[in-house]
């Protein structure tokens, strides 16, 4: 929004939930979630694993407009200078300063612009102040059909202008699929600079099954070194039946994933069926289910392949829910402005209209808060500024919005 910007404070509100507790206290064992499951005769292999304690007004936020003039945003990046780098799902990367003006960044590839599919993650590169590199995944359309590739190139900027230089695609999900659905593909980089990539198993039938097979990447997180070669230390490396980018694989399709920058570890977060997200925390070489076991059904009503949720060889989800919050977009919190948040999990809900926020204990979830619900848009994105202010992009058609959240004085 050009010419300044928006102030509003307001309460960590919960959808549908009254009264509220005392601050950054779990309300009784009473969940948030009150609707009937889907899966209804689906039970949690453990205590915590769904429906936690819910956490009411944690903190009192202000939330402030950076700009409302955001296209179908799908990830926003923090620029070393405070402006911010936002990819739209029509094919448009452009950068956003603190006053709300637009700059749009020209030398984006064509895109797949249809159903799920268009420009999709955007990540600065850790050596991004140096060398301005940028990474970008996208739905490229192909020669019988699409799937989800990788690019980096350099963000030069003259004159008031932006633009890409030295392009290049760094890693193309194979095979070629015909589908507009689930192409996955957050972006997060390990603290040892390798960088890892979600990937959808494109949502029907033929590729649903891929999910499971290693000679394909449908349905899998991946793992590669910037340049787009493979670590030497991934888990399938050396094996003639396997890709050797894959680093877990039986996932559905991944919108969420974030590096904890404290600990290392990388979470992500997949769109179940009907019921069935789920929170993971993927490690190399295992299974993660799909779509074996899932605690969500088909979409028409029945069971899901043999409708069982555990199998020996195949990873338990941390927490899920049912019915499905539609992740998108996560972050960890390790920032000094919230000491109350220290250590939770951010995900951005896109069908449930809201910020969900998770505390943790260890590997566990302790508590479920959600956030901005009041405000009833799409979240398709949130991170961590340098301040500790917790950014979160709306989906909104053509008013879309960045929002600055910080402590309410």
């Amino acid at each position: 929004m050009r010419g300044g910007v928006i102030w509003v404070a307001i309460a960590a509100s919960l959808a549908g939930c009254g009264g509220s507790a005392p601050a950054d206290t779990a309300a009784g064992d009473a969940p948030l979630e009150t609707r009937e499951r889907n899966a209804t005769r689906y039970q949690p292999a453990f205590a915590g694993q769904t429906r936690i304690a819910g956490i009411r007004d944690s903190v009192q936020l202000e939330v402030q407009e950076m700009t409302h003039q955001l296209n179908m945003p799908w990830a926003v990046e923090l620029l070393p200078d405070g402006r911010f780098l936002v990819a739209e799902r029509p094919g448009t990367l452009r950068i956003a300063d603190s006053d709300g003006r637009l700059t749009q960044v020209s030398g984006v590839p064509r895109v797949l612009a249809q159903g799920q599919g268009g420009l999709l993650d955007v990540a600065l590169d850790p050596d991004f102040p140096t060398n301005r590199t940028i990474y970008f995944s996208y739905a490229e359309p192909r020669v019988g059909g699409n799937g989800t590739t990788l690019a980096r190139a350099v963000l030069h900027e003259s004159g008031g202008t932006a633009s890409l230089a030295n392009l290049s695609v760094i890693f193309r999900q194979l095979p070629t699929f015909q589908s507009q659905l689930h192409f996955g593909s957050r972006i997060a980089f390990g603290r040892d600079g390798k960088l890892f990539l979600s990937l959808g198993e494109r949502s029907v039938p033929a590729g649903r099954v891929q999910a499971q097979d290693l000679a394909s990447h449908f349905g899998k997180v991946i793992r590669i070194n910037t340049d787009g070669s493979v670590p030497p230390d991934n888990p399938f490396v050396g094996r003639a039946d396997a890709k050797p980018e894959i680093w877990s694989y039986g996932h559905r399709n991944v919108q969420a994933a974030a590096i904890d920058s404290v600990t290392g570890k990388l979470w992500i977060v997949e769109h179940g069926p009907r019921g069935g997200d789920e929170l993971n925390h993927p490690e190399p070489g295992r299974n993660y289910g799909w779509p074996v076991i899932t605690y969500g059904i088909d979409y028409p009503g029945p069971p899901i392949g043999d409708g069982i949720q555990q199998k020996e060889g195949m990873e338990q989800p941390v927490y899920y829910w049912d019915p499905v919050i539609a992740p998108s977009g996560m972050m960890v919190y390790r920032g000094a402005l919230f000491p109350q948040w220290q250590g939770s999990i951010f995900i951005g809900a896109l069908g449930g209209m809201k910020l969900v926020r998770l505390q943790m204990d260890g590997d566990r979830v302790a508590g479920e808060e959600w956030l901005l619900a009041e405000r009833r848009a799409r979240i398709r994105d949130v991170q961590q500024g340098p301040d500790g202010s917790v950014y979160v992009l709306t989906e909104e058609g053509s008013s879309s919005k960045l929002l600055r959240l910080r402590p309410a004085t």
